[in-house]
């Protein structure tokens, strides 16, 4: 893609500011359209509540967060994580003999022996919470409920749930089996980001095909499936505990979870439960901080004048509450080598919300490009004058080097003497030496006139 230089700049400006931009969030929209206040938190018939934001773990609203209270089967919250970290989800588990303490306790009717896969007692354990599912995870653990008890506990120390313990696997009422609010939503944020978890407390039913038959299992959570935003956790009921529920929802980016504890009655535990998500999300509004095929960065084709767009596949949309701090990063290539096909991802763009990422989009180009010529890397390097002037500098130099050698080779050649060749200066001779060397040279005289046949 050509631009001219001032439409480059203008581009260039507009990734940079992309960077760099940081928005305040202000009233909800909700509540802004009604030109109100966002609504009072709401007054609830639990003995506990909270609820938080699971993308930092800000409250919003809570009442005796940290209150001790027993949790019935969110216990199996726990039971969950450490099944989900020590084995894998199709590994198959044999059933221990399982005696219920009640008869209204749930069950899927395992036989001792009886092999069901790590991914259908999840299931089993978390929609209709079925104890023998419980135990049988638990003995798959830890090879008995005893130690798993102690690996529960040691796991909710390692987490910092500071007002949780446990005593069975199960939630059976006991008073050395107990958790808070606070605890229970700090579990389950850890949870959702499994996305087998996220999956398994988002379903109203399943079908368990593990096992010695098939089976069909319905979550006691009646809101899945009735608020289409809904999207898990977990119930529990017992005499000790009344009703308890988890509870999460989600709406365009953002994701709330809820704790009630100790209501009267079913309806009582929904309908607290719908008041403390309806309420989170009327503190959001929304923010469009990307467009779909918004162009944020233009890096270079190599040995060209040319650039490259690249655009965001996806719109970001992120809400928000009064008082935060929306901010979009992009990470591109300053330059790009090679082919490009359209569409070929060759950056991303991401949205945080207080220093947290909340939505992200991969940056795609917006056409296709060829890979540069010989042709353009000729031209390139032709125009490049730090190119050339590096070239001129070397032949300088080898002309100069050259010249040198070419006179070096037209100057006659030195002989140089050392040592014993080397010539002594002359010095004066003895008259007995002057003699000896005029006899000498009388000798030879005769000796050639000898040779010759004559006198001299």
């Amino acid at each position: 893609m050509c631009r001219s230089g001032a439409r480059r700049s203008k581009r260039r400006g507009t990734a940079a500011l992309a960077i760099t931009l940081t928005l305040l969030a202000s009233s909800p929209a909700s509540a802004a359209a009604a030109g109100q206040k966002p609504a009072p938190a709401p007054d609830l018939d639990a003995k506990a509540w909270i609820l938080i934001d699971s993308r930092d773990g800000s409250v919003l609203t809570s009442r005796g967060p940290n209150k001790r209270l027993p949790v019935a089967s969110t216990t199996k919250l726990m039971t969950a994580y450490l099944a989900l970290k020590r084995l894998r989800p199709n590994q198959m588990i044999a059933a221990p003999s399982y005696q219920p303490s009640a008869s209204a306790e749930i069950r899927l009717g395992l036989r001792p022996g009886e092999r069901m896969r790590v991914r259908d007692l999840l299931y089993g354990l978390l929609l209709p919470s079925a104890s023998d599912a419980a135990q049988t995870l638990a003995v798959g653990v830890s090879r008995s409920v005893p130690a798993f008890v102690t690996a529960m506990n040691q796991a909710a120390q390692r987490l910092g749930l500071a007002d949780t313990h446990y005593a069975n696997p199960i939630g059976l009422d006991d008073p050395q089996n107990y958790s808070s609010a606070h605890d229970l939503v700090t579990l389950a944020s850890i949870l959702l980001r499994n996305r087998l978890f996220a999956r398994i407390v988002d379903s109203p039913s399943a079908a368990l095909r593990s096992g010695d038959h098939p089976r069909q299992v319905i979550s006691r959570n009646s809101l899945l499936g009735r608020v289409h935003w809904v999207s898990g956790v977990k119930t529990g009921h017992t005499l000790g505990a009344g009703y308890v529920l988890v509870g999460s929802g989600t709406q365009d980016s953002t994701t709330l979870i809820s704790a009630v504890l100790g209501t009267p009655s079913e309806y009582s535990r929904d309908a607290d439960t719908l008041k403390l998500l309806e309420y989170g999300f009327s503190l959001y509004h929304p923010v469009q901080s990307v467009r779909q095929g918004e162009e944020l960065a233009d890096p270079k084709l190599d040995y060209r004048r040319d650039h490259l767009s690249l655009v965001a596949k996806r719109a970001l949309r992120v809400d928000v509450r009064e008082g935060e701090r929306v901010s979009t990063h992009i990470t591109a290539p300053d330059e790009v080598s090679g082919a490009v096909d359209e569409g070929q991802v060759m950056g991303r763009v991401s949205v945080s919300v207080d220093g947290k990422i909340a939505a992200a989009s991969p940056l795609v180009a917006a056409e296709a490009v060829g890979a540069a010529t010989a042709l353009d890397k000729v031209l390139w390097t032709a125009q490049n004058p730090f190119l050339l002037i590096a070239l001129g500098a070397i032949v300088i130099v080898v002309g100069l080097l050259l010249m040198a050698r070419g006179r070096r080779s037209r100057e006659p050649m030195a002989v140089s003497r050392s040592g014993p060749e080397r010539r002594q200066e002359p010095r004066e001779r003895t008259p007995e030496e002057r003699r000896r060397m005029h006899e000498e040279r009388m000798r030879r005289r005769r000796e050639r006139m000898e040779r010759e046949g004559g006198t001299g």
